[in-house]
């Protein structure tokens, strides 16, 4: 049998799995007798976890949020991951967070073996982040939108649209979606009785609104899909619709969600619908995919390619 130590770090580690244990099958696992497997439930108990039995599981044991913020287990890949993540949001993913980003790795690499720490900072050093200029969600309205979508409440807040009128709206909150380092809010809009897609830096002082709701059919199975096809509509000056000469599965891999919807044609070709703010920028898209490929609409991003290739080819003269 396992010292007194390491068998409660590994029955702490089994309890954070999230799932209720029946005491025979985890006395099993940890190789002790039920009675030593409740002393050790006592013991973390005493040290603040909040480990409560489970009615109707056979005596089972679940550990569920306290009041207060015990010590976490975490295995090699989790505090890699975790170590990742902090160091990206140091960095300013979402405002207001950088700081107490900064201060919670601190802690974690101070106590990070040397082979995790070197592990961390392989990744790091070797990984470039795609900065971004735009405003950056603020924390507490990204945490009071994640709390009404898990409690099924309305929700009500103010929006500034894009052409800066300000107004007020109440919503059946879904599904929060990170898209293009900005995240947006997909909600049943109950006034304009439709589906809506809010950008959460537009948006303040969201708050319950003290009414719960039925969970509606989501508007598209896909729904990080629907939001890229959402945005790029409602932004886009200029519609191309484009055949890619190459299978569906090689473009497929290579297409980003706000890259447009793609089908297939045959088992060699396939077409994209798409859509952007400028025509140098469908063209740039359209390129990256590395294969050849035929403009149908609009006419502007044909005229514009023809000048394009003109333009490139008189800057590689044989």
């Amino acid at each position: 049998m396992a010292s007194t130590p390491s068998r409660m770090i590994r029955l702490l580690s089994l309890l954070q799995t999230c799932r209720g244990w029946p005491g025979p099958e985890l006395a099993a696992r940890l190789g002790v007798s039920p009675r030593t497997l409740r002393r050790d439930i006592d013991r973390l108990r005493e040290l603040g976890y909040p480990v409560r039995a489970a009615p109707g599981m056979g005596g089972g044991y679940r550990l569920e949020a306290g009041t207060a913020m015990p010590p976490l287990v975490l295995d090699d890949e989790e505090a890699v991951a975790i170590a990742i993540s902090l160091r990206t949001a140091a960095g300013g993913t979402v405002a207001g967070i950088e700081e107490t980003s900064v201060r919670a790795l601190a802690k974690l690499e101070q106590v990070l073996p040397g082979h995790l720490r070197r592990r961390v900072s392989a990744l790091q050093g070797y990984t470039v982040p795609l900065t971004s200029q735009g405003p950056a969600a603020d924390p507490e309205v990204l945490t009071v939108i994640a709390q009404a979508c898990r409690d099924r409440e309305r929700l009500k807040f103010a929006y500034r649209k894009r052409d800066g009128e300000d107004g007020t709206r109440l919503v059946e909150p879904y599904r929060l979606v990170h898209l293009a380092r900005k995240w947006y809010l997909v909600a049943w809009d109950v006034n304009r009785d439709d589906w809506r897609t809010f950008r959460a830096d537009r948006l303040t002082s969201p708050a319950p609104a003290g009414q719960r709701f039925r969970p509606r059919e989501l508007p598209a199975p896909d729904i990080a899909r629907y939001v890229a096809e959402s945005v790029t509509s409602s932004l886009a000056r200029h519609r191309a619709v484009v055949t890619l000469h190459a299978p569906f599965a090689r473009v497929a891999e290579r297409l980003r969600p706000q890259d447009g919807v793609l089908t297939v044609v045959d088992e060699r070709t396939c077409r994209l619908h798409t859509a952007a703010d400028s025509l140098q920028w469908l063209a740039l898209t359209l390129g990256m995919f590395d294969v050849d490929f035929e403009v149908h609409e609009p006419p502007e991003l044909i005229a514009y390619i023809r000048t394009l290739t003109s333009r490139l080819s008189r800057a590689t003269p044989a």
